[in-house]
């Protein structure tokens, strides 16, 4: 691949790479429009797959941009067959694999078709790369250009220290686990005393994936050498806002590379004086928007919102227990519940269950979020806590209830419920009676008035931050100038 000299007179080109999934494909393409509003052309990388689903929930012409933001795909290596659901989120492990093995080939042939023009875009070359932060093969490509890359972590601060720590606990021997019953006796709550910015953690609130006996498992290997290869990338941005992780964001600020707070971003996007991409979507389901008139009949904080995000799965009696403790509570809800969400079967509650909350609860399979959460009914919301939904929530000044899952989605909880004061743990052995009680607690408590306070607080700061002269606006502008305009 040859390195190409953008011509005078054109705009700076970038070319936008996320992980093939949902919730970071939504925040990449979030930085995609900031940029592009900041003049430059953008390419937006999707995988065949996902764009086919993208089409197919938002409409067929739903991502015709501008002429200088246009979509582009290449395949995921995963193989399809005539009986694939295309609703369906992929094999996980599978997926990441393919990506670790097959993506740089198919990436480079698509930034030499650009560079020769021969996409028929009319841009320029291509000027920088801003790849999601477990795409590092994308570093080689800028290598082989000789243009900036910025390595976008769809993380807080803290999930990705966390994840920085995969190989000091593998040369600690603290991973990968020596049995299963390291999960349950006692063995997670070792205290973690050595990570930068990060006190009084337990290892048990570091990102999960290192929860593993396989030494070869895909998905920890496959994050343990993405955050391995940052400091090969001209920068990094997190996800997050200065005044939210003060002590890790000053502890990342002394190692390389150079490290951007830049959010939340709908934040950021909502201050645009014209958003001509505003009609652009980032759901790879059909949002069922319906929903928002129900809420509008609701009282103000009275409506819990549950949503257990994009991947996370859970077993037929995980599901039963959480639906009895909505019933049990009394309160009015709105549950997201994909067809997927329930492991290797459909999502079926019992009918019993139907006939207790037909007057106050409403079920879909999906739904945009960030309306929900800003709309002045819903109160509380019980979240996975990945960290576009806890982000939101905080921006939104809504307290949540948290069950984690798996990845930093652990580090999320943590902060949520003991730094940031604006959540309450669900243990992970879900029982109906430990639900009910959390939600009245979140929604009528005590406890619950004060993470509404605390919640309302980082609202405030979070469009503090976003506001003219606040660091995400300084970050941003940052970066675009120190970075992905910077001559190699």
């Amino acid at each position: 691949m040859s390195s190409s000299t953008a011509v005078v007179g054109y705009k700076p080109h970038a070319v936008c790479t996320p992980l093939p999934l949902q919730s970071h494909i939504k925040a990449m393409l979030k930085l995609a429009k900031l940029l592009h509003h900041r003049g430059f052309h953008i390419t937006f990388v999707n995988t065949e797959y996902n764009h086919k689903r993208f089409l197919k929930s938002l409409g067929p012409n739903s991502l015709d941009g501008l002429p200088d933001f246009q979509y582009k795909t290449i395949p995921d290596g995963l193989p399809v067959s005539s009986d694939t659901d295309e609703d369906a989120p992929q094999d996980i492990t599978l997926l990441l694999d393919c990506i670790r093995n097959d993506f740089l080939a198919p990436f480079c042939n698509l930034l030499n078709k650009l560079n020769d023009n021969t996409d028929g875009f009319g841009s320029s070359p291509v000027t920088c790369l801003v790849s999601d932060g477990f795409m590092t093969s994308t570093i080689t490509a800028a290598e082989e250009l000789g243009i900036p890359i910025a390595l976008f972590f769809t993380l807080a601060a803290v999930g990705f220290m966390g994840s920085k720590q995969y190989s000091v606990l593998v040369e600690k021997g603290l991973a990968p686990l020596k049995d299963e019953s390291c999960l349950t006796n006692g063995y997670l709550d070792m205290v973690i005393d050595w990570v930068p910015g990060m006190k009084d953690i337990r290892l048990r609130d570091l990102p999960g994936c290192f929860r593993t006996t396989d030494p070869n498992d895909i998905v920890f290997n496959f994050a343990m050498e993405a955050v391995h290869r940052v400091d090969k990338a001209s920068a990094v941005v997190v996800h997050t806002f200065d005044a939210l992780e003060p002590d890790v964001l000053d502890a990342l600020s002394s190692m390389p590379p150079p490290v951007y707070a830049i959010g939340p971003l709908q934040l950021l996007l909502y201050r645009l004086p014209k958003d001509p991409l505003k009609h652009m979507g980032y759901s790879l389901w059909k949002e069922e928007t319906g929903c928002l008139e129900w809420l509008n009949d609701k009282a103000p904080n009275s409506v819990l919102y549950v949503n257990f995000g994009s991947i996370a799965v859970m077993t037929p009696q995980q599901l039963v227990e959480f639906g009895w403790g909505l019933a049990n509570s009394k309160l009015p809800f709105l549950w997201v519940i994909r067809p997927d969400l329930v492991v290797g079967e459909s999502a079926i509650l019992p009918p019993e269950f139907e006939f207790e909350t037909k007057e106050r609860g409403v079920i879909l399979s999906w739904c945009p979020q960030e309306q929900v959460l800003n709309h002045p009914s819903i109160g509380g919301f019980l979240t996975h806590s990945g960290w576009n939904s806890t982000i939101e929530s905080l921006s939104s000044g809504v307290p949540m209830l948290c069950w984690p899952v798996l990845a930093e989605q652990y580090t999320n909880c943590y902060y949520t419920c003991n730094e940031w004061g604006s959540g309450l743990e669900i243990d992970s052995d879900v029982k109906r009676d430990e639900v009910e009680k959390l939600i009245r607690e979140l929604m009528e408590g005590e406890k619950g008035k004060k993470m509404k306070i605390m919640a309302m607080e980082w609202k405030k700061l979070a469009e503090e931050s976003t506001g003219p002269h606040g660091s995400s606006s300084k970050n941003l502008e940052n970066l675009v100038n120190q970075v992905l305009l910077r001559k190699s």
